[in-house]
């Protein structure tokens, strides 16, 4: 089959790959969505920085930010077979994991410190993913770039908030 994607995935390749990376996507924002929603009174009870941003704010970034993450992850998937592939996509579906997690620790559960520890370990899979995207197609680590520099100022966010409260 001709490759019409230029990359390493047939035609039916790259549309059921972007199916699961949109399905796999969704699935981590619809999690941390509704812990966030059914929470947002007590976050406002919080002591934050000055630096915080409104409320209101997170949703279209993390709208904009996981679009970016579900066109990352299908740019790097079809980028060929190979070793490669399944070590990013593992790293990938980590960090999924992980963003899906602290959503609940920090609002349902009030677990701040835990919370905290678990998102600089997000920082840090967001990372080794974006460099094993990158060397597997540099569009596709390119576009996780933002994605971590929100989670490290969330890392920031959320270590005041530790130490406000």
């Amino acid at each position: 089959m001709t490759n019409v994607w230029r990359l390493g995935c047939t035609r039916g390749q790259a549309i059921t790959a972007a199916a699961l990376f949109t399905a796999a996507v969704a699935v981590t924002a619809a999690v941390g969505s509704v812990a966030a929603a059914s929470s947002a009174e007590q976050y406002a009870l919080l002591q934050r920085p000055g630096w915080a941003p409104p409320p209101w704010l997170f949703g279209p970034v993390w709208t904009i930010l996981y679009v970016l993450i579900a066109f990352a992850g299908w740019r790097a998937w079809c980028a060929g077979p190979g070793t490669s592939q399944r070590t990013s996509t593992s790293w990938y579906a980590l960090g999924l994991v992980l963003n899906a997690l602290w959503t609940p620790l920090f609002f349902a559960a009030e677990l701040w410190t835990l919370a905290l520890l678990e998102i600089i370990l997000l920082d840090v899979v967001v990372a080794v993913t974006a460099v094993l995207f990158w060397r597997r197609d540099r569009l596709a680590g390119a576009l996780l770039v933002p994605y971590l520099v929100w989670t490290m100022f969330a890392t920031l966010l959320n270590g005041a908030i530790v130490a406000l409260n």
